[in-house]
């Protein structure tokens, strides 16, 4: 056990008293290292969740400002949480960063250029119509990225690599309430999500047919917005617990009026965050226990369909690669059930080698830290071309863009294919592929 030395005062915080639970459950037993992906690229002790916890306690025993070395580590964490897995202990490894982010962000004063990023960041990716409104003009700029790294705006270059090939048309236009076509047999509430809003509102579209064609009513509570997440570890706790008490006034309504079963996100990145409102909440007497109710309330899509009888139409016999989303696997513990929902729904899956290092999407990771994130995605394109699938599926749209920047493989969330072959369109993606070519091949589901 590790011993700490903070005071009475420091503990007074509950934020400070939280993180120095957490310090003291690490045994220093290093298991954590293997599993880091900062330190199988690095090899640097700093760089690992063991060498960042001792950064973080010497820190904030000290009571000290944030140095340019720690900062410098803790930004190099993409919070992809392989290392709660693999954890003997159970050290609560996403709370104690978040918790030095905060406190990065109170104590440390970044460059110009990196305030500047950040801010802008934090202004344009939780808001759909703002990020609409800039990717109808990045397209354009699109192909200037290798000019854009080439004189050193890595950041830019990587922001306009990430920017997708298709766009869909926005789901916010169309209906909120979206009914079963058979007997109803459950009702739900959908996170549409903000990026996912922006950039692939196909995602959502696919599990709102799946769910209604399975007797499920999806209501998408007006008022409900950003999860959170995207400000939340950049350390502007404000503004996320603003997004997060928005989040929980929309769906208290649902559960309040006609009442819901489940609170459904597509974007895997959103549910580990939405799953800890009830943690994050804990301490407001306004909002705790409402919280609680949101986090015990949502699921994954994949978790859902499990427990529906799902109807395919056709055996597809398509192999499948599927990757496993850090904030799915790690973050909400998630990782047979989208493959058992594809075996089911006539898809040959299979798992990727080294399936639990993370891709380097990580929210704006792949932002923040261009070259990092670039040499995990061709990593783990590496990987997934040892296993020639004809699709790749995943639960993250962060996941999705990341990997087409290093793959030309079609890639899809998991949703879209149950879609497919529950009677659903064939994915766009997969309309110009070899895939395409098979759909005459398709066996009817005798």
């Amino acid at each position: 056990m590790m011993k700490t030395s903070f005071t009475p005062a420091q503990l007074s915080d509950p934020g400070v008293a939280e993180s120095e639970r957490i310090l003291r459950t690490c045994v220093h037993c290093g298991f954590c290292t293997a599993t880091c992906p900062t330190y199988v690229l690095l090899g640097d002790e700093l760089d690992s969740p063991r060498g960042r916890i001792y950064l973080i306690k010497d820190m904030l025993e000290n009571d000290r400002p944030a140095t340019a070395e720690v900062v410098k580590h803790i930004d190099r964490c993409l919070s992809c949480l392989a290392c709660m897995t693999t954890c003997p202990s159970g050290v609560h490894y996403m709370h104690l960063v978040d918790h030095a982010r905060a406190h990065i962000a109170r104590t440390y004063r970044r460059g110009w250029r990196e305030r500047l990023l950040r801010a802008f960041l934090a202004h344009l990716m939780p808001y759909p119509a703002r990020l609409r409104a800039i990717l109808k003009s990045s397209f354009i700029v699109k192909p200037l990225a290798p000019a854009l790294a080439a004189v050193g705006f890595t950041s830019l270059a990587a922001m306009l690599r990430l920017i997708p090939a298709r766009r869909g048309n926005a789901l916010w236009q169309r209906s909120r309430r979206s009914v079963p076509i058979a007997r109803r047999t459950g009702r739900v509430a959908l996170l549409s999500g903000c990026v996912n809003e922006a950039v692939a509102p196909g995602i959502n579209d696919a599990a709102i047919r799946v769910l209604n064609r399975h007797g499920i009513e999806v209501v998408r509570p007006a008022r409900a917005c950003c999860c959170g997440a995207l400000t939340w570890h950049l350390g502007r706790e404000r503004e996320s617990l603003e997004f997060v008490r928005r989040n929980i006034d929309a769906f208290s309504h649902e559960i309040e009026g006609e009442g819901i079963d489940a609170i459904i996100i597509t974007a895997s990145g959103c549910g580990t965050m939405v799953k800890d409102y009830g943690f994050m909440l804990r301490n407001d007497p306004l909002y705790a226990k409402r919280a609680e109710r949101v986090a015990a309330l949502t699921k994954d899509i994949s978790e859902y369909l499990m427990m529906l009888e799902l109807r395919p139409v056709c055996e597809t016999n398509l192999l499948v690669a599927y990757h496993g989303a850090c904030s799915l696997q790690h973050g909400q513990k998630i990782n047979r059930e989208p493959k058992q929902l594809l075996t089911r729904a006539g898809f040959v899956v299979c798992d990727i080698p080294e399936g639990h290092l993370c891709c380097g999407s990580a929210g704006t990771y792949n932002m923040l830290q261009p070259a990092l994130a670039r040499r995990l995605a061709e990593r783990k394109a590496e990987n997934i071309a040892k296993l020639a699938p004809r699709v790749i599926a995943t639960g993250n749209l962060g996941c999705m863009t990341q990997l087409a920047t290093v793959t030309d493989i079609p890639i899809v969330h998991t949703v879209e294919l149950i879609d497919w072959a529950t009677g659903g369109p064939l994915p766009d993606v997969l309309r110009t592929s070899v895939v395409e070519e098979r759909t005459g091949l398709l066996a009817p589901v005798t």
